[in-house]
């Protein structure tokens, strides 16, 4: 000690100097890394999805002392022009270098101050008028940076996806558009598509962020289902996240080219993860068009329903695999894949389909992790189908159950339980992967999953994956497509029912019996053809499929252009909007990755008063080194907190309205944020808002 403090004293003035400024650099580094804000840099926290924060300020100790630290109001409830009741606030904020940013489901960018929600700046891409989405939705952005400490204009980049298909680049710091990006900051990403015939409710664009890889900003796209067989090509597009230039393009389902008509999509929509470390891409595709009849594309419909591996710079494909073959079900890989260290040393990843069975990979060879079988499914769909007789299943155990018991159903009153009988007897039910059927049939998980594009969290310290999983089944039935002689009889019956009804009303007036018995009979009897020619399930096209559990839940009727069938799916439910399925309606589950074993599965949220029945969700979980998980998505106002260890709730928090969107949370100056967008769901029919609220511990 005395040693030391004399090798001090004796030190020449100059290096004393140059000591205390380095000891001062080093605690000005210190301070400046605790103060600036650190945390959920992408949509799912890391590039590789983990949705995982190491912030510790908030634990299961401390937690019931969350409060809102801020409210910011989007404003995008005001937009006139466009049809506000189909609003989906899906986004999760990303902080990016010292902001926040988000997108509303109009896609116009917000950036905001990370600690007290104040608008730094707003950017409106002025979607059209004519938009024909089903919903509008926009789940968030992507960032990037150019090399370098110097910060000139657009070295800083915000991209957004859009719904009318522009990828634009945004400067961070003022959020004008980036000149040098494409034409004038923006990229039209139906350059180069073919969109095949017309048809009103036609759809491509985009709902989920990029995925940026070096300086390569990558896009899959968002099409519409159920409309055609020839829909838009799914393709996936890496571009110079400098200029915008294409780089790369692949396609995931090349093999359709030659068929007529052409199958199309298998799209990746949902949001595509990244190993930056090794430069590749994770993709998950979706299902190949018509989603319910795959006779005009026989086979397993290669690397549609897959994740695929590419290289990023290049677009090669590395591996792929294949989670459900030949899709009948629209049972699309809508989870982000999931990147992590298998047993601390493997590099793994993780993924399910809707079906919410979970497969792990090497991923870098594709070798899976664990073992994976082919098992005999249903079989005998419609007269033209020709499907896969077998499925891959993982022994994993899945997220949520692959089939069901009528008997374990609960929760019904005598008239409700009723008509759940009834509507199982119509139904066909073989368990999963039972196929869509003329006569009707039971799907179990429904199209909603399972697991959605809430996807997954991880835990790396634990290896213990987390999810959000729904309960509810779909009646799903194929129709003839109307022929011509439909339609013509069709045009005979209005044409014959007005007539009808005018001749009637002319004999009423004349109170004539004779003549009047016979224009009511003819009357009747054309409003009785009128059932059947103009019933709804066999000749409109309606996007409306509401997909709450409530009484006026309307399904969804497809219009498949060119293809022999078309579709109706709803949720299969009793009158007064409760699933006929057993409960939880919806859970969370979680599943230890490194043991193969099941941890625990909770239900999540509450349909039925008093008790914790689960509801359907949309959103995930993110999950904390404070060991919690986050977690909103149900059809209540609430922002809950869960115990990761045993899946009980911890806090619950109050929202404006429900919050179908995945919250995130960052450390800025040594105090940690859980930010959510609560803003409802045109969908889901929960009420509609515009909120982003951050929650954090009170100020001691």
């Amino acid at each position: 000690m005395s040693a030391g403090r004399v090798r001090r004293q004796t030190l020449p003035a100059t290096m004393r100097s140059v000591q205390r400024a380095l000891r001062w650099l080093w605690l000005g580094g210190l301070l400046a890394s605790a103060a600036y804000p650190q945390g959920w840099d992408t949509y799912g926290g890391d590039a590789g999805g983990q949705r995982y924060s190491s912030a510790t300020e908030i634990t299961r100790a401390n937690v019931a002392g969350l409060k809102p630290a801020w409210v910011y109001h989007t404003g995008a409830l005001k937009v006139s022009s466009l049809s506000v009741n189909k609003s989906d606030f899906e986004a999760t904020p990303i902080l990016f270098e010292g902001t926040l940013y988000l997108s509303t489901p109009f896609d116009r960018v917000i950036a905001l101050d990370p600690e007290t929600g104040v608008e730094r700046w707003t950017y409106d891409p002025k979607l059209p008028n004519d938009l024909m989405a089903a919903n509008y939705t926009s789940r968030g952005v992507a960032s990037w940076k150019d090399g370098g400490d110097s910060r000139p204009a657009c070295s800083r980049r915000i991209f957004v996806a859009t719904l009318d298909a522009r990828l634009i680049a945004i400067d961070a710091m003022s959020g004008k558009l980036c000149d040098g990006f494409g034409a004038a900051g923006q990229v039209d990403l139906k350059a180069g598509i073919a969109t095949g015939r017309e048809h009103p409710y036609r759809f491509f664009g985009n709902t989920s962020p990029p995925t940026v890889v070096g300086d390569v900003v990558v896009v899959g796209s968002a099409i519409a289902d159920n409309v055609a067989v020839e829909a838009e090509p799914g393709v996936v597009r890496g571009f110079d996240a400098r200029t915008g230039r294409l780089l790369w393009s692949w396609d995931p389902i090349p093999w359709s080219v030659g068929q007529h008509p052409r199958t199309s999509a298998a799209n990746a929509w949902s949001v595509i993860a990244a190993d930056t470390e090794h430069g590749l891409i994770y993709v998950p595709t979706g299902a190949p068009s018509p989603d319910f009849y795959g006779g005009l594309r026989p086979g397993d419909d290669k690397d549609a329903n897959s994740l695929v591996a590419l290289d990023a710079k290049s677009g090669r494909k590395v591996w792929a695999f294949q989670l459900v073959h030949h899709d009948v079900w629209d049972y699309d890989v809508a989870a982000e894949p999931l990147l992590f260290e298998f047993h601390g040393h493997i590099p793994a990843v993780a993924v399910t389909a809707k079906t919410g069975i979970v497969f792990a990979f090497n991923r870098l060879t594709g070798a899976p992790l664990y073992p994976i079988e082919e098992r005999a499914v249903p079989q005998e769909g419609v007269a033209g189908e020709r499907l896969s007789k077998t499925q891959p299943f993982s022994s994993l155990p899945s997220l949520n159950p692959l089939m069901f018991d009528r008997v374990q159903v609960t929760g019904h009153g005598l008239k409700s339980q009723a008509t759940c009988e009834a509507k199982w007897k119509r139904l066909r039910y073989d368990g999963i992967f039972t196929p869509p059927t003329l006569g009707g049939t039971l799907q179990f998980p429904g199209s909603l999953g399972g697991v959605n594009w809430g996807s997954m969290a991880l835990d790396p310290v634990t290896g213990i994956l987390y999810a959000n999983t729904n309960g509810s089944a779909y009646e799903i039935k194929l129709m003839r497509q109307p022929t011509k002689f439909d339609l013509m009889l069709q045009q005979i019956w209005l044409w014959g029912a007005l007539a009808a009804i005018v001749f009637f009303t002319a004999c009423w007036k004349r109170r004539s019996v004779f003549s009047g018995v016979p224009a009511l009979l003819a009357t009747g009897s054309l409003i009785l053809l009128g059932f059947y020619f103009n019933d709804p399930s066999t000749f409109d096209f309606k996007r409306n499929h509401n997909l709450i559990n409530s009484p006026d839940s309307v399904g969804e009727t497809s219009a498949d252009l060119g293809a022999p069938y078309r579709i109706y799916r709803r949720v299969l439910q009793d009158d007064e909007g409760r699933p006929c399925t057993p409960v939880p309606w919806g859970s969370t589950a979680a599943l230890n990755l490194n043991t193969g074993t099941m941890v625990w599965r909770k239900p999540l949220g509450t349909t039925v008063a008093g008790g914790h029945t689960g509801t359907v969700s949309l959103g995930g979980p993110i999950v904390t080194a404070g060991g919690l998980l986050f977690t909103a998505g149900t059809s209540e106002p609430l922002l809950r907190a869960i115990n990761a260890a045993t899946g009980e709730d911890v806090w619950v928090g109050k929202l404006p309205v429900p919050a179908q969107s995945t919250p995130m949370t960052y450390v800025v100056h040594g105090r940690q944020y859980v930010v959510v967008s609560a803003g409802g769901h045109g969908g889901l029919g929960t009420p509609l808002g515009d909120s982003v609220v951050a929650f954090a511990l009170g100020k001691p």
